[in-house]
């Protein structure tokens, strides 16, 4: 049977390309492709206890046995439309990638409804220097399909537990300059508790389960930055629940709004 195979962040440059297809036996599992791969490109073996794997765009175990025509992808640590009318009765949910610059304004005029007196926000940039060395610029790229699906998931955790009325996760994706913005996190509510709350979990869930990776160029080289193995929600934040009362059995789905005109569906 064949399979398709992704590689992404730093492995792509390990291996000397981003996807391919490997012919596997009856009953072969996700361990076996990696161990294939580890044989034609060793430098993999030493990722292979800080990597998460996924088949067909949910992340799964290193034993799950595949089948003819998955797509399995090797996840290396990860780092950390048209506008509604002014006027909006209702907020909606922003879940985006992006490739243009983030457009803040129109991202928290989206989450914003009339009941509400908070929006906290979040606004991650890129900084001028890392570790005592000038940052050129940055490039971050994602696993896109499951990016956004665990972006979503996070949006309905913020819902399910704490009363907020609109959330927003945008990241942007490609080349980043010194001051530009490469994360928006917004979270509307009636009080600025929940909105505080909202927004922190809503970040430090990305950073701890999105597939995202970015690479850092200096004046001397260039590095990618090693951070979180991606997975599932961690217990202690899928737990959390911040100093604001939960939202009890909150159902909501997320509203298309493109914040840039040039977002990733």
């Amino acid at each position: 049977m064949r399979v398709r195979v992704l590689f992404c962040g730093r492995l792509k440059e390990l291996t000397g390309c981003q996807e391919d297809w490997a012919e596997l036996g009856s009953g072969a599992r996700v361990e076996d492709v990696f161990t294939g791969y580890a044989i034609r490109f060793p430098a993999l073996r030493e990722f292979r206890a800080t990597l998460a794997a996924s088949v067909n765009e949910q992340f799964a175990a290193w034993d799950q046995e595949l089948r003819g025509g998955d797509e399995v992808a090797f996840l290396p640590p990860v780092s950390g439309g048209s506008p509604p009318p002014a006027a909006a009765q209702t907020a909606v949910d922003v879940v985006e990638l992006v490739r243009a610059p983030i457009r803040a304004a129109e991202v928290l005029a989206a989450v914003k409804s009339p009941r509400d007196g908070a929006v906290a926000a979040f606004d991650g940039i890129v900084r001028g220097y890392s570790g005592g060395r000038r940052t050129l610029f940055l490039e971050y790229e994602a696993y896109e399909p499951l990016a956004l699906a665990q972006m979503r998931g996070i949006a309905a955790e913020v819902h399910h537990r704490f009363d907020v009325d609109g959330v927003a996760l945008v990241h942007r994706l490609g080349r980043l300059h010194v001051g530009e913005s490469s994360v928006l996190i917004a979270v509307s509510s009636p009080h600025r508790g929940a909105a505080f709350d909202g927004a922190r979990l809503a970040i430090e869930a990305l950073k701890h389960s999105v597939p995202i990776w970015k690479k850092e160029y200096f004046d001397d080289g260039e590095v990618w930055v090693a951070g979180q193995m991606p997975g599932p929600l961690p217990a202690e934040l899928a737990g959390w629940a911040g100093g604001a009362a939960a939202a009890a059995g909150s159902t909501r789905d997320t509203k298309p709004f493109d914040p840039s005109g040039e977002s990733i569906k």
